[in-house]
């Protein structure tokens, strides 16, 4: 949570939750459905029997998920840093912050508001939804139903996201269209299917549906694309950036917004253009805000970023400064 403070202070337009279910149907922010990188619970003993092995897709995984707790067992978890080898200072957070709830998520993105004097938007992310449709816990009416509960959401900027099709065109179905509210389609690796296609035994992938038809298509229920910036903007061989992907231009023709994710500030993750010497870990400001700026003359509308400091400056500095440059 000290983590959105810190972004909302920093000025980011919206913060970003995943949701996923807990094992009595409560939508808990959390971005890993397995527990043991962001929580202590493998060093909890009252936990040791729920690890287990979970196939899913094909690919097995093995530790503490998400909906094998209840709510209430979620809560006496502790948070850690998910990467303490890039951020060592971050560790030192570690076990002062519990789980949260999106409905404690709400309220908390509210009272912001009012302290900052402006509304804060959010952008959830439903995550696996055909996936925990398929164990008895479906996302899509015990998310409505908060909408439905909570008034801040009746006025804040709201951007909902999803890297599958089904759930986001019936939220269209049932919540319409308005300037407000906002869908996102996400686009995984081109290659790749998204989930509800591949459990239905589908064949599009997602290159399929950033051509200029399947673009056309996701324009019916959709309004924003975010791919990864590696993908609207790919690297050489070398870490260079290249040419821009065609589905830029294609989106916008088929009036589509295109947002990336995401940035991150340390040199390791930024593209070999605007990297420094000062190692991989250390924390590049001038170079992400570069970097940050080719994207944007590129026909990028927004972005995903670990560091809303660096990106509101990005972003503050584009706006202010000649484009060309």
């Amino acid at each position: 949570m000290a983590s959105y403070a810190k972004a909302i202070a920093d000025g980011a337009d919206y913060i970003e939750p995943d949701l996923m279910p807990s094992k009595d149907g409560v939508l808990v922010a959390t971005h890993d459905g397995e527990l043991s990188g962001g929580t202590d619970i493998a060093s909890r003993p009252e936990f040791a029997d729920r690890k287990r092995d979970l196939n899913i897709l094909g690919r097995t995984l093995t530790g503490w998920f998400v909906s094998d707790l209840t709510f209430t067992e979620l809560k006496t978890l502790r948070r850690k840093e998910t990467m303490p080898k890039v951020r060592q200072a971050n560790s030192a957070y570690d076990g002062e912050f519990q789980m949260v709830s999106f409905e404690e998520m709400i309220d908390f993105v509210a009272a912001e508001s009012v302290t900052r004097g402006r509304l804060i938007g959010l952008v959830p992310e439903l995550k696996f939804s055909t996936y925990f449709a398929s164990i008895g816990l479906p996302l899509e009416d015990r998310f409505l139903d908060i909408l439905s509960r909570h008034s801040y959401l009746q006025r804040a900027p709201l951007i909902i996201q999803s890297f599958e099709i089904a759930n986001l065109k019936y939220l269209r179905a049932k919540l319409g269209r308005n300037e407000r509210l906002q869908l996102m389609q996400l686009i995984n690796d081109l290659d790749q299917k998204p989930i509800d296609v591949m459990m239905a035994g589908g064949n599009m992938t997602f290159a399929d549906m950033t051509s200029a038809e399947g673009l056309k298509e996701i324009a019916r229920y959709a309004d924003i694309i975010s791919p990864d910036i590696r993908t609207l903007i790919p690297l050489d061989a070398k870490g260079y950036l290249g040419q821009p992907h065609p589905m830029i231009g294609l989106a916008h023709a088929a009036g589509l917004k295109v947002q990336g994710y995401e940035f991150r500030p340390e040199n390791q993750f930024i593209a070999a253009n605007f990297r420094n010497t000062e190692g991989d870990n250390a924390r590049n400001v001038e170079g992400s805000i570069k970097e940050m700026h080719h994207y944007l003359r590129n026909g990028l509308d927004g972005f995903f970023t670990d560091d809303p400091g660096i990106g509101r400056q990005a972003v503050d500095s584009f706006l202010a400064g000649p484009r060309a440059s």
